[in-house]
């Protein structure tokens, strides 16, 4: 057998059912890939009923239905005849009964919402940012970042290391076309962006719970001004340090409870990755055990959720943006930006981040300590645990008897539970008799 498993590009049919047309369909619309009719999941090439009817009629059912005309082609493995089926990837968007499908790892997914039109957009070549729709004017571009921008990115872009001229250099940025700007332009180099895109800014709050902001800020302005000033308010106004010493306690070094690294990662994948078509702001919110940062726009299928802590590709929603961003040396194009922010969480002795995906908006979530409730759910603590360190947390320490109270149990149930987590390393036993008490380990 010519195939070991599926694949991306690859997939395995006993016989032939109209439904398979989603598959077909699907490799049109990503990057092609091939159909084996008479052969199991297992890659065991099976009996094939009707070989020389379905190579007849599938190129008319799959012209009729999908508009394309694929290879078919008979394959022989021994005695036993199976058929093949080749899909070229189509650069206009394929539909299946009026709608659309792709390929995801080895699945095939529709599309739907703000999935289906970014990927109608990308089809026709263009996608939101490069949309133009505003007569240059240099009045309408920030000469400061602009030059800043061409000082730093002149070793990559050499063609306009030596440039003054504003237009000159975003045109040869192409983020001008026929006279006007693109969309990128206005919110990269623009003096005023929220005068097009009222909500292309930043909304930072400090939250005592989910409903109760006690302070908070909005940053707005072009997206170069959006990272450094958001950066420079979390750093002075939001994020509280920890002292630590090192070299033998003589020198002092103030560590942020989050590390900066990772959450200057983790806005700039909100800019470049945010869907600007949608009337919300990015924002970042601060809560006394963890900080959420989120932003409008599902992930491409191409790059599910189930990736982000391991390797993939790269799929910027906006393109021109992160190819910027990327030449001014903000970000990379390797599709490394989550595993570097879960590494630096990692390094900084702090849980791994939480990413999500609900209702075409993406969170990351970024955890304080490792003892709060999320993470002591992911240990496999009871309910009754959590509740008891989440307790010590707030008071201190807690006794057997205040266990006992506060989850209404047996004196050998307490006794058990606490010595559980003693043995996990998560509490520590704290003198001796009827006066034990039971701290966090630090």
């Amino acid at each position: 057998m010519p195939i070991n498993r599926e694949s991306q590009n690859e997939e395995f049919k006993s016989n032939w059912h109209d439904d398979y047309l989603k598959t077909i369909c699907a490799f049109a619309n990503t990057d092609g890939g091939k159909v084996f009719l008479g052969v199991d999941d297992n890659g065991e090439i099976v009996e094939l009923n009707d070989i020389d009817r379905l190579l007849v009629e599938l190129p008319n059912k799959i012209n009729s239905v999908l508009s394309i005309l694929p290879s078919i082609t008979i394959r022989e493995e021994g005695t036993l005849k199976y058929l093949e089926i080749k899909v070229d990837s189509y650069s206009v968007p394929i539909s299946c009964r009026g709608k659309y499908y792709i390929r995801s790892g080895s699945t095939t997914q529709q599309l739907n919402g703000t999935a289906l039109t970014d990927f109608l957009q990308r089809k026709t070549g263009r996608t939101w940012d490069e949309n133009a729709a505003i007569a240059y004017n240099d009045v309408l571009i920030k000469e400061e970042t602009l030059l800043k921008f061409r000082n730093n990115a002149q070793d990559k872009i050499p063609s306009i290391a030596h440039e003054n001229d504003l237009k000159q250099i975003l045109e040869k940025l192409h983020l001008i076309e026929n006279n006007k700007i693109k969309y990128a332009c206005i919110l990269l180099f623009g003096n005023d962006p929220q005068a097009n895109f009222i909500n292309a800014k930043i909304r930072i709050g400090k939250f005592t719970d989910d409903a109760n902001v006690v302070s908070q800020d909005e940053v707005g302005g072009n997206l170069f001004d959006q990272v450094i000033h958001t950066i420079e308010i979390i750093r002075t106004k939001y994020l509280q340090t920890n002292v630590k010493f090192e070299s033998g306690d003589i020198e002092r070094k103030d560590v942020p409870e989050y590390p900066l690294e990772a959450l200057r990662e983790a806005i700039l994948n909100a800019i470049t990755h945010r869907d600007y078509s949608v009337s919300t702001t990015i924002f970042i919110k601060f809560f006394k055990d963890k900080l959420v940062i989120s932003n409008s726009g599902s992930l491409p299928p191409e790059v599910p959720l189930s990736k982000l802590k391991s390797a993939h590709i790269s799929k910027p929603r906006n393109p021109l943006i992160a190819e910027i961003f990327q030449k001014a040396g903000y970000i990379e194009t390797w599709g490394r930006g989550t595993n570097k922010i879960v590494q630096s969480c990692k390094e900084a002795g702090l849980p791994e981040p939480d990413f999500n995906e609900e209702n075409n908006i993406f969170t990351v979530t970024f955890y304080k300590d490792n003892l709060n409730e999320e993470n002591l759910k992911k240990l496999g603590l009871s309910e009754r645990q959590i509740h008891a360190v989440l307790y010590i947390k707030k008071e201190g320490n807690i006794t057997n008897k205040k266990y006992r109270e506060i989850n209404n149990i047996s004196d050998e149930t307490a006794r058990n539970e606490l010595k559980d987590l003693v043995e996990r390393e998560i509490l520590v036993i704290k003198g001796k008799g009827p006066s034990v008490k039971y701290l966090i380990k630090q």
